[in-house]
C-alpha cells in the first residue's frame, strides 16, 4: 500500500536541484557583470579611437607600429607602377581599395589611397605625381585574407591588406602598418578616400540588462517553487 509520504520526492534531490539552480543564477550574473565590463573597455575605446583619429595629425613613424586610427602625416612620392587593388564592398558600392606604396626620404608606406567602383578603369583614377603630402588613419596589416577568401599573390588577387606578401610580391620593405588615406581634391574624384568606418558595434548594455532580467525571472520562478514546496509540506498531513 502506497503512502503519500512515500510518493514525496527525497531531501536529496531537492538539495542537487537547489545547488543546480544556485549555479545557474550566478552564471547570468556573472554573464551580465562581465558584459558591464565589456560595455566599459569599449566605451574606453571608443573614446580613445575618436580622440586619435579626428586631433591633428602627427608624423608617421617607419620603423615602429603606431597605434590603430591614429591619424598620420608624411609626404613623398607614389610608386604607381607597383599599385594594386584589394577587393572591398564599401556604401558606394562594390569595388576596390587602391593601394600604392609611397617613397618618402627615408621609408616606404603602402597607403590605401581610396575607393573605385568596379569597372573603373585605372586611366579614370587621379594619380599624383612628384611629392606629396597624405594624411590619414594608421592601420594594421590584414595577413592571407579573409574568413571567406585568401588572397592570391601569384595571381595578383588580394582581398586583404597583407603588409608581408605585399612587400614580397612587389619587392618593397614598408612600414609595418599601412595608411588609410583622407579624401584630396574634388569630391567625385576617385580614388575616393576617407571611407575608413569608426562605427564599432556596441551592444554589451542590451546583453547585460538580458542576462541580468534572466537572473530576476529565474529567482523569482526558483522562489515561488521553493515556497509551493515548503506550502505542501506544512499541508500535507502524513497519511499510511
Amino acid at each position: 500500500m502506497s503512502t503519500e509520504k512515500d510518493n514525496k520526492r527525497p531531501l536529496w534531490v531537492d538539495v542537487i536541484i537547489l545547488i543546480l539552480a544556485g549555479a545557474a543564477f550566478l552564471a547570468m550574473i556573472l554573464l551580465g557583470n562581465w558584459q558591464v565590463k565589456r560595455l566599459a573597455w569599449k566605451l574606453d575605446l571608443i573614446e580613445r579611437v575618436e580622440a586619435s583619429a579626428y586631433g591633428d595629425p602627427v608624423d608617421a613613424k617607419p620603423d615602429e607600429a603606431m597605434p590603430e586610427y591614429l591619424r598620420v602625416k608624411t609626404d613623398g612620392a607614389f610608386q604607381h607602377d607597383k599599385a594594386l587593388t584589394v577587393k572591398a564592398l564599401t556604401d558606394l558600392g562594390a569595388g576596390a581599395w587602391v593601394l600604392t606604396p609611397l617613397q618618402t626620404e627615408d621609408a616606404v608606406f603602402w597607403v590605401n589611397r581610396g575607393f573605385v567602383p568596379s569597372g573603373l578603369s585605372p586611366d579614370e583614377w587621379t594619380n599624383p605625381v612628384g611629392d606629396v603630402e597624405i594624411i590619414g588613419l594608421a592601420r594594421p596589416s590584414v595577413p592571407e585574407g579573409t574568413a571567406l577568401e585568401k588572397n592570391d599573390p601569384s595571381a595578383n588577387r588580394w582581398v586583404s591588406v597583407d603588409l608581408e606578401a605585399m612587400d614580397t610580391a612587389f619587392n618593397v620593405e614598408s612600414a609595418p602598418y599601412f595608411i588609410a588615406m583622407e579624401h584630396v581634391g574634388e569630391p567625385a574624384t576617385w580614388p575616393r578616400g576617407g571611407l575608413t568606418k569608426l562605427e564599432f558595434r556596441n551592444s554589451h548594455l542590451s546583453y547585460a540588462l538580458t542576462w541580468y532580467g534572466m537572473a530576476l525571472l529565474f529567482f523569482a520562478a526558483m522562489a515561488f517553487v521553493i515556497w509551493d514546496r515548503v506550502k505542501s509540506h506544512r499541508t500535507s498531513p502524513d497519511q499510511t
